[in-house]
């Protein structure tokens, strides 16, 4: 059961990631501004979000 719960893990991760880097990619620029960040980096800040 370690290896699929390994991959059930994984798997979840993923997805959370995939979410979370296409809400940040996609909100409008004045809100990222607003947050101080730029929507190119989405994938940095999910990655770093979601995995540490």
């Amino acid at each position: 059961m370690t290896v699929l719960n390994a991959v059930r893990t994984a798997v979840e991760k993923r997805v959370a990631y995939s979410r979370l880097k296409h809400e940040l990619a996609s909100m409008p620029q004045e809100t990222a501004i607003d947050l101080g960040m730029f929507r190119e980096d989405a994938g940095k800040i999910a990655s770093k979000a979601i995995y540490g």
